[in-house]
């Protein structure tokens, strides 16, 4: 429920102040995946997850949560899909891990360690942060409805997600097919 900071336009040497509430006792987590494909728009598939800060209860996505996510993009995109993870400690959980190794419609990439401008999903997080900058949300609901709607407002936009890509400097290249040695 801590807003995120940004420049404002107030007069000089009188910065606008916001009194904030104090923390709520619940705690938004959101996990998505960009997804590319040659010649199809770009899509986001996303999970929200709102915890509750209760002593000894988890405060954010398990391997579990992580492999549903997975499942999902599998049904959505019908087919087998690459994913490249960062090194977040539950990307390499030893579950997250054997349910991988399970699947051979799962492949799986992982960036070099500490590489956020390698991933494309820091870039929507950025494009949320700042469409939430300079806010105070009344409500934890509040907060979970102007997340959801942002991330909506760039899902229904191909070209931001595609724009998220093109700032990493990655491209998309399909596998070159073995050359036939001649005869």
């Amino acid at each position: 429920m801590t807003p995120p900071h940004a420049r404002t336009w107030g007069r000089r040497g009188h910065t606008p102040v916001i009194r904030v509430r104090g923390r709520s006792r619940r705690r938004t987590s959101v996990a998505a995946l960009c997804c590319y494909k040659p010649g199809e728009p770009s899509r986001l598939i996303h999970r929200p997850r709102a915890h509750l800060l209760l002593k000894g209860a988890r405060k954010s996505f398990s391997w579990k949560d992580y492999r549903d996510l997975l499942v999902r993009a599998h049904i959505q995109l019908g087919g087998p899909i690459v994913v490249v993870w960062d090194n977040l400690n539950t990307h390499l959980a030893a579950g997250l891990k054997r349910y991988e190794a399970e699947h051979d419609w799962l492949t799986t990439v992982r960036l070099p360690p500490y590489a956020p401008d390698l991933n494309p999903v820091e870039a929507v997080w950025s494009l949320v942060r700042r469409a939430m900058a300079n806010t105070a949300f009344d409500t934890p609901d509040d907060l979970d409805r102007t997340l959801r709607r942002e991330i909506r407002r760039i899902q229904l936009r191909p070209h931001l997600i595609d724009g998220c890509l093109s700032a990493t400097a990655l491209t998309l290249a399909p596998p070159t097919p073995p050359s036939e040695p001649l005869p």
